[in-house]
């Protein structure tokens, strides 16, 4: 059964013990050589296909290029083969394998979430682990194990710990279970993961900035930038080296300082030993490329694009009300107070993260796009300006508790909107939870994956390579060693032109 593990703050004269440490016992879990369920492993291949399904309709995007650019300057070390890159056949150091695909896995916001105490988005531990594996010569097996720890460790501290109300990005969650992830894949002992789990953490705490206001590039490179981090803090320590300790509990460690100070006090659940780890089983793709709280607003629009057209002309309309959680409000609604959420000049990663223009969008194109729904000429388009003008949000307490309710089948993420038209009509449409959600109108399974992928590389890459790779991930548990290069994708001829990327220091 799942334990909830008592976590706190202790002074240094407390001593705590080195068992009774968070990463430490993360890294006993990671330890634990119990089976990955044909559940789990049919999860991971989907999450396989859905990362690489966004990392194709991402190849020419600038970070991506330029992440890309940087990789290739970083040739295979001498302890091993290489990884590979999306897009290309080069092989490079692992860790930049991690740092270049975890920047197109992430880049359309468009994979998988995990949302409780905090965010996240845990495919974003698969790009870090299949590099290693990669470059090792790893199995299939042994790679399904390692990203079954990976997720089980990040949505797991997802759980219990918020870091986002203390300004921290939800990366800080990412490098410890990256790290864990990698030591099952190469069955590393307990001592060895518990120092990459104690670096990876104190080199990947940074704040939310990155998400806020004005929203740069670098939210893609933030979650690759803590799976590098997290290749980078297992080699040192399979070389001998050491991490700050305790780090989550000491007097002057993350929780301490960073998050809920030394009166701080968690229940982190992990796996007993010997207990599957199913953690993936509770997390939820996108069908559309926006913030994760966008994608019930966006499947509503919809409905609403077809049960009522008049919506859609802002002369008809005198307001628009979502009622809907705290986060949904303060993060990506007008309660973030960030003008830029209302501005059609906004950066591409801004608008993502603003539900009035998503709202809108999808309300009157009955439609989501994950390139031209965000295009400035659609952003710029009058119409849409002015009925964006009239999107306003509100925190709903009650769906701030669904939200937050560890009740999967209460769990929420949409909301109420009331629609009040110029001639006094309301309408007033209700969602809990998006259309592919497991619990939703049409949850995704292996089919919905598939055509995912099929749509997303129609067109950067050939149909034979398609089929190949898909043939290639669905018998993920029969590749033997060092077959693992099959999963990568190669773009069609002519897509990706290296050089014409930007040039820099390396």
């Amino acid at each position: 059964m799942v334990k909830n593990n008592h976590v706190r703050v202790y002074k240094s004269e407390e001593n705590l013990p080195r068992e009774e440490q968070l990463a430490h016992k993360i890294a006993t879990v990671a330890a634990d050589p119990v089976e990955v369920t044909p559940e789990v492993t049919d999860m991971i291949i989907n999450r396989i296909i859905d990362n690489a399904s966004v990392a194709v309709a991402s190849l020419n995007r600038a970070p991506i290029i330029a992440a890309r650019a940087q990789a290739l300057t970083h040739a295979p070390t001498t302890n091993g083969k290489g990884s590979s890159v999306f897009g290309i056949s080069d092989k490079v150091s692992p860790e930049w394998a991690a740092w270049a695909n975890g920047v197109a896995v992430r880049e359309l916001d468009y994979h998988d979430t995990f949302l409780a105490a905090d965010y996240s988005h845990p495919g974003d531990n698969i790009p870090p682990i299949l590099a290693v594996a990669q470059h090792t010569g790893a199995s299939g097996a042994d790679l399904i194990r390692g990203i079954a720890t990976g997720y089980e460790i990040q949505v797991n501290l997802v759980k219990a710990i918020c870091l986002h109300k203390h300004k921290i990005d939800h990366v800080a969650h990412l490098g410890p279970s990256a790290a864990a992830g990698i030591g099952t894949l190469l069955g590393l002992d307990v001592e060895t993961i518990f120092q990459s789990v104690g670096q990876a953490l104190h080199t990947t705490t940074a704040t939310r900035q990155s998400r806020k206001g004005e929203i740069s590039t670098w939210k893609a490179h933030a979650p690759a930038f803590a799976g590098k981090m997290a290749v980078e803090a297992v080699d040192r320590s399979m070389r001998g080296q050491t991490s700050p300790v305790p780090i989550y509990e000491g007097e002057d460690g993350v929780i301490a300082w960073m998050l809920d100070g030394p009166d701080a006090s968690y229940e982190v659940p992990l796996p007993e030993a010997g207990e599957p780890k199913r953690a993936i089983l509770d997390t939820y793709t996108k069908e559309h490329s926006a913030e994760y709280q966008a994608q019930a607003w966006i499947d509503l629009a919809r409905k609403l694009h077809k049960e009522h057209p008049e919506a859609t002309d802002p002369a008809n309309v005198a307001s628009v009300l979502i009622k809907t959680s705290h986060h949904t409000h303060y993060v990506i609604g007008s309660g973030a107070n960030d003008p830029q959420k209302y501005s059609p000049t906004a950066s591409r990663e801004t608008l993502d993260h603003s539900i009035p223009y998503i709202f809108t969008v999808a309300l009157q194109d009955g439609a989501w796009h994950h390139v031209d729904s965000y295009s400035p000429e659609r952003a710029g388009r009058a119409d849409t300006v002015e009925l964006w003008h009239k999107v306003t949000t509100v925190e709903d307490p009650e769906w701030t508790r669904r939200y937050h309710s560890l009740d999967i089948a209460e769990k929420a993420f949409g909301g109420t909107v009331v629609i009040t038209l110029t001639d006094g009509t309301v309408i007033t449409e209700s969602i809990a939870v998006a259309d592919a959600h497991p619990l939703g109108a049409r949850p995704f399974a292996r089919e919905q994956y598939v055509n995912k992928f099929r749509t997303l590389a129609a067109g950067l890459v050939e149909d034979a390579e398609i089929e190949r790779f898909l043939a290639a991930v669905e018998r993920l548990p029969e590749l033997g060693p060092g077959e693992l290069d099959q999963l990568n994708i190669t773009a069609a001829p002519g897509v990706i032109d290296l050089a014409a990327a930007p040039k820099g220091l390396f």
